[in-house]
């Protein structure tokens, strides 16, 4: 078995900031036209993106692939909905979970893999404001220790 590279194109530091991620999942997306080409140059963002499962099918809202320059009539409109492709068994397990109290799916990373794109998403519970206030002050804490050891070391 071959190993296939990974190469992020998206990354939502938000998602790990707004929520606590229980689990992740790969899904494969659905693409149209040039957004392929447009996803290869980076053009793609995921910040307001949000994701829903609709009759037993996952679609991605608000994923922002930007038009392909060269693309003139078969580019699509950047903010369609989209679909994910994940198995049966794993839509059933993300439903029951959602179904929970609190749980909501945000997409955490839009990547290649090989050739394919795929989206990491996350099962993930809501923070609580304090919850992002020790968030916060662990950053500092840990910038402070790394200020601290840089000067040691000089």
């Amino acid at each position: 078995m071959t190993l296939k590279s990974k190469k992020i194109i998206a990354n939502n530091k938000k998602a790990f900031f707004d929520y606590f991620i229980e689990d992740t999942f790969e899904a494969g997306i659905v693409l149209h036209g040039t957004e392929v080409k447009s996803l290869r140059m980076g053009k793609c963002s995921i910040k307001e993106s949000f994701i829903r499962i609709e009759q037993g099918e996952v679609f991605v809202y608000n994923m922002h692939i930007s038009p392909y320059e060269k693309g003139n009539i078969f580019n699509k409109d950047p903010l369609r909905v989209k679909k994910l492709l994940l198995h049966k068994y794993e839509i059933n397990k993300i439903s029951g979970k959602i179904t929970q109290q609190g749980y909501t799916l945000v997409p955490l990373n839009v990547y290649l893999s090989g050739s394919l794109v795929k989206v990491e998403i996350g099962l993930a519970r809501g923070k609580k404001l304090y919850d992002k206030r020790q968030d916060i002050a662990k950053k500092d804490q840990r910038r402070e220790a790394e200020k601290d050891f840089k000067v040691k070391n000089l």
